[in-house]
């Protein structure tokens, strides 16, 4: 397909520009027509406009409400996709419909339609709506993705809380003491020198550390970006460096536990949702795999699969793995006992869901108290070095 961008006129005579993905013109007239759209014309462009556009979490969301309330008021599928591309802003998303549009009166499902649409659609969000087909409960289905879809949101605002704050923090330190040794101390270290006494050892440290700052400041900040470069580098490139990185992730002080936490939430979640939906637990398990985003719990989550497919039932085999604590093994128990396996999921993803709010909240009130000691340590220690021999020389003079 090639960018085109088109003009055209909507049903009140008004001139509409945008751009969209097709063919051939011949291609792209059908497409504007669908969208209520006289073609009126337009040229190929490069690929940098509409068809780059991301679709969010929050666009998927009012999709899917909207969808399930037309859905429970009996509106046909391609009205209710035709009425939902008429709303949206996006143009990539548009186009999106658009295109489902016109799969689904070829034929197609709605799965089918959403296949094509990878980047947009997840696997969890196809299979979904699969078995939602199947089973004759696509209208539920689209009330679970809401709910879930609204429960990821709200996790990946936790993580990022998590993340950015100690970021933001540690910023703030790294800037103070790049400031300190590269302008403030230089600017002291000419009239301490000058009082001709002999300067104590931390005086002598303090002012080593910031000569080798102010002459190799070009290490002091180019090494640590070059080290995040080539960690990002190995990572990208190597199976064996991400699987340690994403262990090192999960051993990380406080943070690790909290991670770890995360993904395990987000996993029962969409696994509680998937095997309520009427999806098996192997298909169910083999398709979350993608959706935990640590290679580590994800080989877990395989052995897991692995031992399910040998005839082991689901408690045994968490168990085995190690990847819930004995707490969250009983209610997985319990749940498979009684039948109720998925509500058990969903229980252990409350539960988790929960000890994160709580975990990011001890951990940032954590965090404030020792980032104001590690800057006021930094202070303490030039002002000691700084102030210390300044008051020696007062303390020798005889008035």
């Amino acid at each position: 397909m090639s960018l085109y961008a088109y003009k055209a006129m909507d049903a009140d005579g008004r001139l509409v520009f945008g751009r969209m993905d097709a063919v051939n013109p011949i291609d792209l007239e059908m497409r504007l027509k669908r969208m209520d759209l006289d073609f009126i014309n337009g040229d190929p462009v490069k690929q940098h406009g509409f068809g780059g556009m991301k679709i969010t979490r929050r666009e998927l969301i009012t999709f899917c409400f909207h969808l399930e309330q037309l859905s429970r008021a009996g509106v046909p599928i391609i009205e209710s996709l035709a009425d939902l591309r008429d709303s949206l802003d996006n143009p990539r998303f548009r186009e999106v419909l658009a295109d489902l549009i016109e799969s689904v009166e070829g034929g197609k499902t709605l799965s089918q339609a959403m296949a094509a649409h990878a980047t947009v659609f997840d696997g969890v969000f196809i299979s979904l709506i699969k078995a939602g087909e199947e089973t004759g409960n696509l209208t539920e289905v689209l009330h679970n993705l809401t709910e879930s879809l609204k429960w990821q949101d709200e996790l990946a605002a936790q993580t990022k809380k998590l993340v950015m704050y100690p970021a933001f923090m540690g910023t703030v330190v790294v800037l103070v003491t790049l400031f300190m040794m590269l302008y403030l101390v230089p600017k002291m270290v000419g009239f301490i020198q000058n009082m001709g006494q002999q300067l104590p050892m931390h005086t002598k440290i303090l002012i080593a550390t910031s000569n080798f700052f102010v002459n190799h400041w070009y290490v002091v900040i180019g090494l640590p970006l070059l080290l995040a470069v080539a960690v990002a580098v190995a990572v990208k490139t190597d199976p064996r460096a991400r699987y340690r990185y994403d262990a090192a992730k999960l051993r990380l002080p406080w943070i690790g536990d909290i991670l770890n936490k995360i993904i395990l939430s987000r996993f029962a979640g969409v696994f509680a949702m998937m095997y309520g939906s009427g999806i098996s637990i192997l298909d169910s398990i083999r398709t979350t795999q993608g959706i935990v985003g640590n290679v580590v719990i994800r080989e877990g989550l395989q052995r897991v699969e692995e031992m399910i497919g040998d005839g082991q039932n689901v408690t045994v085999a968490f168990q085995n793995v190690g990847l819930f604590p004995p707490l969250v093994i009983r209610m997985l128990r319990v749940g498979e006992n009684t039948g109720s396996l998925d509500e058990a999921l969903a229980n252990v993803s409350y539960f988790y869901n929960r000890d994160v709010r709580e975990s990011i909240a001890r951990v940032q009130a954590m965090i404030e108290p020792a980032m104001t000691m590690a800057v006021g340590l930094i202070l303490g220690w030039v002002m000691l070095s700084v102030l210390g021999p300044i008051y020696d020389t007062i303390t020798k003079l005889k008035f």
